[in-house]
């Protein structure tokens, strides 16, 4: 199996990067902005022209959710208009086209955890450019799955727990919401159940959506206190409710995702987000060892 990885320097490229090594019979080709520009259709056409692929993961995309506000035509050029065409030269070449989108699609406003066929409503710019990305999935790819995600972190780029831990050892104590509530995700956890499923990839339909994040909920307030608590610094956490925490774009109050569906469809068990937060801190602290060797 051939695959093309977009976004190869992201979180979630980084981790199935680094796990490509375990996939013996997956021949990959990672690439990021430097290699190819998914937002030039021409380029596109060229790269698609001279390579062959049986599988097109898009883990590129526009994450700043409240620059995206201001910067809405580069936000909706990657979001969108990118995984047009990406989809669109994944149908010429028959392959298989995994996109990754975001809980921001929903609105916030439900009291149980969304199924993947629940009403999307989008808040914000960022939210709707990946809901309309979707769209484009639906309506240009001959197969594709779509993976709705939430609160990705991981030991590569800039992130949550990466931003708490900074902060908890420059900080005495930190601000954080507390009644924003939803499922923390490790992109390692994710990286490995995409690239294990895909050899089931002929099962699927014309066009899926899965939720993937790690079993249980937490608010941010709660995902600070677990990070701080692991890595052992000294920082009170002290919660505050979202209206005493102003941002430039709105956030889903509630967005816990179902992950019925996908466990059932590939008999899958996915680790519990406190579990999979420890394994990420071991592997920054391991990192930070490594830098101080050299």
């Amino acid at each position: 199996m051939n695959i093309l990885i977009t976004g190869a320097k992201g979180q979630l490229g980084s981790e199935i990067k680094e796990l490509s090594p375990l996939y013996k019979n997956i021949n990959f080709l990672f690439t990021d902005i430097e290699e190819l520009d998914i937002t030039d259709y021409n380029t596109l056409g060229k790269f698609f022209f001279k390579n062959k692929f049986d599988c097109i993961i898009n883990c590129a995309g526009y994450t700043a959710v409240d620059k995206a506000e201001s910067e809405i035509n580069q936000a909706a050029l990657i979001n969108t208009t990118a995984v047009k065409y990406l989809a669109e030269y994944a149908s010429q070449q028959n392959a298989l086209f995994v996109h990754i989108s975001t809980d921001y699609v929903f609105d916030g406003g439900n009291c149980k955890p969304y199924l993947e066929s629940d009403l999307t409503n989008p808040k914000s710019v960022y939210g709707k450019t990946k809901l309309d990305g979707e769209v484009e999935v639906i309506f240009n790819s001959r197969k594709a799955i779509v993976f709705r995600t939430s609160w990705l972190y991981s030991s590569y780029g800039n992130n949550f727990v990466k931003t708490i831990l900074k902060a908890g050892k420059e900080k005495g104590f930190l601000n954080v919401v507390s009644d924003q509530i939803g499922n923390p995700t490790y992109a390692r956890d994710m990286a490995k159940t995409i690239l294990d499923i895909l050899p089931q990839y002929n099962s699927i339909e014309k066009f899926q959506i899965f939720n993937f994040s790690n079993e249980g909920v937490a608010s941010w307030y709660d995902f600070a206190k677990e990070i701080i608590e692991i890595a052992g610094i000294k920082c009170s956490i002290n919660p505050v409710e979202t209206k005493d925490y102003p941002v430039v774009a709105a956030r889903p109050l509630f967005s816990v995702l179902s992950k019925t569906k996908i466990k059932k469809q590939f008999n899958i068990t996915i680790p519990y987000w406190k579990d999979s937060l420890k394994e990420c801190i071991k592997k920054l602290n391991e990192q930070g060892k490594q830098k101080l060797k050299k």
